[in-house]
């Protein structure tokens, strides 16, 4: 559910955490470019950054110079702002962002002064610092998620509205726990406090009055926070002079626009007539975003499968050794616009495992769905597990994606068994190639249920973008490394 902030971070004692991580960031930074730059000064030279012949002076100066003007350009398109951190890619994009702008204001100093020898040591400092600063945002991002696990570093929510837009906004907010939003309290139209609004997946949460009485509300909750999920009932006025309370409050308000499962990058703010109008974006699945998602999936798998060979052919001489049957198992799988394709993968089970789902649909633990999943499957080989364990046996899908029959990222691949029983809502899995991995990798794996698999599979469909791809890929290796939800 998206999310518009209406005011900048106030200065408010429930969040004195922004203001401490905020200045871990700060220091993480600072580290991290010196670092670079110290690193790369030393490649550059082959002698420590402690020589003090000229030199070595030389390129400090350039050091301090070039490193001040990016900390500054990290600043200035507020990489560490508290509405982005904790979650999500923003904080990312704005790292990269300010990394690029960084080595343009550096290309233009070069081409103006041309300061000798400098061009190789910054070649080396910028990709460098890049993944320093990257890993540093990533190291940051897991204590502070640490924290907010055991409701620390937390913004304290009111939300505001009608019963069900209440209840769907908290289920958001509690499934995505790492954007640090925890409701407190709600008040709902039309209802004086007291009793309590039971939230299905969450629990019961306290009623602290109707639209009218949120200044109150905050301060029975110790509320930091205001999030209005219906406005109908306010109007345009009351909605200002709500924002208006709580600005004088020093409380944050946002307001949720009702746009399920639709992000940032295609929603558009544009003030019309004094009016904030959202527009949404169609989602991109031509043109130059096409192409670009293609050669992201040629560049990965060509990568993967070179590196992968060693393995691949390490795991083909245990199955043929250990099980009767191929190496690879050819699965019938619907992709793009419902067409059929052959998935190739390392074999995991016995032979013949097909033939054994009926007998096996009492042990399914996928209730609720057309998945058919067995934590502890009778018919996966002693070699298959630990195939499956660390994904070794998805390598050659790989293959199915130099095929164009998958990408790198993308919804999960379904049986025609699953696709036959697709709603309407859900068929929109199949506007975009499958993939290797995706949402629902990187979210649970096998762990997660039918509807949270359609949930993830459908918010990528209408929100993907070669950003979001790259971060997808990035927190796959780390969950198949800890082998989280494999079976």
């Amino acid at each position: 559910m998206a999310l518009v902030s209406t005011a900048p971070a106030r200065d408010h004692d429930g969040l004195q955490w922004q203001r401490r991580y905020g200045l871990a960031l700060l220091i993480t930074d600072v580290v991290v470019v010196g670092a670079a730059m110290a690193c790369a000064q030393m490649v550059r030279l082959g002698r420590p950054v402690t020589d003090f012949d000229p030199l070595t002076k030389y390129f400090g100066l350039l050091s301090v110079i070039f490193g001040l003007i990016w900390l500054g350009l990290l600043t200035a398109y507020r990489s560490r702002s508290p509405r982005i951190v904790g979650a999500g890619i923003e904080e990312y994009r704005r790292v990269l962002s300010a990394t690029l702008a960084t080595i343009g204001v550096v290309a233009v100093t070069l081409m103006i002064f041309r300061p000798e020898y400098a061009r190789g040591y910054l070649a080396l400092a910028f990709p460098l610092g890049l993944v320093f600063l990257v890993l540093g945002r990533a190291a940051c991002r897991r204590v502070l998620g640490w924290y907010r696990k055991r409701g620390q570093c937390v913004n304290a929510v009111v939300a505001v509205g009608n019963a069900a837009a209440v209840r769907s906004l908290v289920q958001s907010l509690d499934r995505a726990w790492g954007y640090g939003y925890s409701v407190v309290g709600v008040c709902l139209t039309g209802r004086v406090g007291g009793g309590m609004l039971d939230v299905p997946g969450v629990g019961p949460l306290p009623i602290l009055g109707d639209e009218h009485q949120v200044e109150e509300a905050i301060a029975k909750a110790n509320a930091d926070t205001v999030a209005l999920t219906t406005t109908e009932h306010l109007g345009p006025e009351g909605v200002r002079e709500l924002s208006w309370d709580l600005d004088r409050l020093g409380v944050d308000l946002v307001v949720s626009p009702g746009m399920v499962d639709v992000a940032g990058p295609r929603l558009t703010m544009r003030p019309v007539a004094g009016l904030n109008l959202i527009h949404v974006e169609k989602p991109q699945y031509s043109g130059t975003t096409k192409v670009q998602k293609r050669a992201f999936d040629i560049f990965v798998s060509l990568s993967v499968l070179t590196a992968a060979f060693p393995l691949l052919l390490v795991s083909a001489i245990a199955i043929k050794l250990t099980s009767r049957g191929s190496v690879f198992y050819l699965s019938e799988r619907i992709g793009l616009d419902g067409k059929p394709f052959q998935m190739i993968k390392l074999r995991t089970m016995v032979e013949n495992a097909d033939k054994m789902v009926a007998g096996l649909a009492d042990m399914n633990e996928m209730d609720g769905g057309v998945l058919f999943k067995i934590r502890r499957d009778p018919r996966v080989t002693a070699v298959g597990r630990i195939l499956r364990r660390y994904s070794i046996d998805e390598l050659p899908q790989f293959i199915n994606v130099l095929r164009k029959d998958m990408s790198v990222v993308g919804p999960r691949p379904p049986l025609p068994s699953e696709a036959d029983a697709y709603t309407d809502q859900v068929r929109r899995r199949l506007l975009v190639l499958p993939g290797i991995t995706g949402l629902w990798q990187v979210s649970g794996r096998a762990d997660l249920s039918w509807d949270d698999s359609v949930r993830l599979d459908l918010s990528y469909v209408e929100n993907w973008s070669i950003s979001g791809d790259l971060l997808i890929a990035i927190k796959t290796v780390r969950t198949v490394l800890g082998g989280t939800g494999a079976y």
